[in-house]
């Protein structure tokens, strides 16, 4: 092969991969037809930036020992967050599962309506998790998805309060600052 064929194959394998990147990223041109618009989602609800301090001390639990995500890592689908107090600890969850999709899942029991802070939300069990220390109860959300409000109570320690009476107590403070 001839010195300046080599380079005229370079120049021209250049110049294809730069109109193939130019055609990936739309740049040059002009396109026909009717523009169209992403159908991209917004950010979940993030419960770690949007509950106040102030709310969560009112609600029994330290702000400072916030956690973020499952055991710290994030879970795709979803904006979790979870605080400790002395009894309880509180996990609030973001995601756009309906609660249909709620009810379905295989082990999610005995779900009931209930009222929290004016707000209609359904109380469920999870099979397996004992009754006296975790309470779950979800609140629809007009752009979609559901926030739900769990309260854990301490393993370590017995004789503590019902957890569906402390969410309902709670959750007069907390619940008001979920998305509608």
């Amino acid at each position: 092969m001839v010195e300046g064929e080599g380079m005229t194959r370079r120049i021209v394998g250049m110049m294809l991969g730069a109109a193939v990147l130019f055609a990936a990223v739309g740049c040059g041109g002009t396109t026909e037809g009717t523009p169209t618009t992403s159908t991209a989602q917004p950010a979940l609800w993030n419960p770690c930036n949007e509950i106040p301090d102030d709310v969560l001390r009112a609600s029994g639990v330290d702000p400072a020992t916030e956690e973020s995500g499952i055991a710290g890592v994030h879970q795709s689908g979803w904006e979790i967050c979870a605080w400790r107090g002395k009894t309880y600890a509180i996990t609030v969850y973001a995601t756009r599962r309906t609660v249909a999709e709620f009810e379905k899942k295989e082990g999610n029991i005995e779900f009931q309506d209930v009222t929290v802070a004016g707000r209609q939300g359904r109380q469920f069990k999870v099979q397996g998790n004992s009754k006296d220390r975790h309470c779950d109860i979800l609140f629809p959300v007009s752009a979609g998805g559901v926030v739900q409000l769990s309260i854990s109570n301490r393993a370590s320690l017995d004789d503590l309060e019902n957890p569906c009476t402390v969410a309902y107590r709670i959750g007069e403070r907390i619940v008001p600052v979920f998305p509608r």
